[in-house]
């Protein structure tokens, strides 16, 4: 996170300076790299957590971000060693990506599988609620980082992160696994059935593939694309760009921590309903964006998508359980990483050229499309859902 929210200013320090454009492409494809080869992380992990366990994934990927982190604190900028420069700081970010697919889905599954419902809803959401925690944390130390005040090198924001990483591996090794996941590796020996693939539902996996392809998008749009409108059409600074996004953050952090206080309640699919709802209607500002003068209005506009973003939260563990035990982290984790990689792509490059073409209204081009999707989605898994009540 820590990259993704400095960008405005490490791009121009890790990458060739040229025309707008260029530059625009350049920062996409800095962004993008960070998921490209998160697939490839998912067939790793998810192996790694279906076949040996929760546990061990979550320790390995969080050592990967650490020494990723180490790398980039210490790496010479482009004007020191030239292409170089841009080569590694896309491995890293890789590297990154690969890591932050498999700790997240981990830390979700894992708290799926040893929380009872109701207040699984609350325990996974309220883990999931540490990386906008994260997020609001990196947003903060890189405003530091680029203030004129203040001497904070954002080299040492990424030792802080390696040292987060190590922290967070050596605690992780007092976890016992699931007693759901052990019960089903037990079965499985006992019954020598090797042939287990066939309790994957294939509807079940491209639904949650529609879910998950909202977040990414909505992320993108929020806090890097309307930053860049920030910084193109009001001049703002880096600084202020990051600051503003910091402010974003904060809201943002704050509803998740109600929603969780709302879902050990109210089911998540009723929340995840109304933020549909309110999303479209988002989509419709887009129309009206060129008439917003003022970067007061673009950051209301943020935290309206922020509070309001469609996406898996606060539901993943209901989507968990539609997944066969001993193929849920590699199903879940791989669908995690397919819509990420893909939206990724379509959203950065795509937004590039549409707006280029059709101004903001582009955008609805790409996000409407998704927004069906998700609500075909949706009522796909709530009828699953009444399914298994009924039983």
């Amino acid at each position: 996170m820590l990259f993704v929210h400095m960008a405005v200013l490490l791009n121009e320090l890790f990458f060739p300076k040229t025309d707008p454009f260029t530059s625009s492409l350049l920062a996409a494809f800095a962004f993008c790299s960070t998921y490209l080869l998160r697939p490839v992380g998912a067939l790793i992990f998810g192996y790694i957590g279906d076949n040996i366990g929760r546990k061990h994934t979550v320790i390995i990927t969080t050592l990967m971000m650490s020494g990723s982190c180490v790398v980039m604190s210490v790496l010479p900028t482009y004007a020191e060693i030239g292409i170089t420069a841009s080569y590694t700081i896309i491995i890293c970010r890789i590297i990154q990506g690969m890591s932050s697919m498999g700790e997240i889905i981990g830390a979700q599954v894992y708290l799926t599988e040893i929380v009872k419902r109701p207040i699984q809803y609350a325990a996974v959401s309220f883990a999931s609620n540490f990386s906008t925690v994260g997020s609001m944390a990196a947003l903060g130390v890189a405003s530091l980082a680029t203030s004129s005040i203040t001497s904070f090198n954002w080299r040492f924001a990424f030792l802080i992160g390696a040292g987060i990483a190590l922290i967070g591996s050596y605690a992780r090794k007092a976890l016992r696994e699931t007693p759901e996941f052990a019960d089903a590796r037990k079965r499985l020996i006992l019954t020598k059935q090797h042939n287990h693939y066939k309790d994957i539902n294939i509807k079940s996996i491209l639904a949650y593939f529609a879910i998950e392809c909202a977040y990414p998008v909505w992320f993108y749009i929020a806090y890097v694309y309307l930053g860049q409108v920030l910084k193109d059409k009001f001049a703002l600074t880096p600084h202020q760009v990051i600051t503003n996004n910091l402010y974003v953050s904060i809201i943002g952090s704050l509803s998740c921590f109600i929603i969780v206080y709302i879902v050990r309640t109210v089911h998540p699919f009723k929340i995840l309903n109304v933020k549909l709802i309110i999303s479209f209607i988002l989509g419709l500002v887009f129309l009206l964006l060129d008439s917003m003068n003022s970067p007061v209005q673009i950051m209301v506009f943020q935290m309206c998508i922020i509070v309001f973003k469609t996406s898996s939260f606060p539901a993943m563990s209901v989507f968990f359980k539609h997944f066969p035990t001993l193929h849920r982290f590699k199903c879940s984790s791989m669908v995690y990483a397919m819509s990420r990689t893909v939206m990724s792509v379509i959203t950065t490059f795509g937004i590039i050229y549409l707006v280029r073409d059709y101004s903001y209204p582009g955008i609805c081009i790409i996000l409407f499309p998704i927004l069906i999707g998700y609500a075909i989605a949706l009522n796909y898994f709530q009828k699953l859902e009444k399914a298994d009540y009924n039983r």
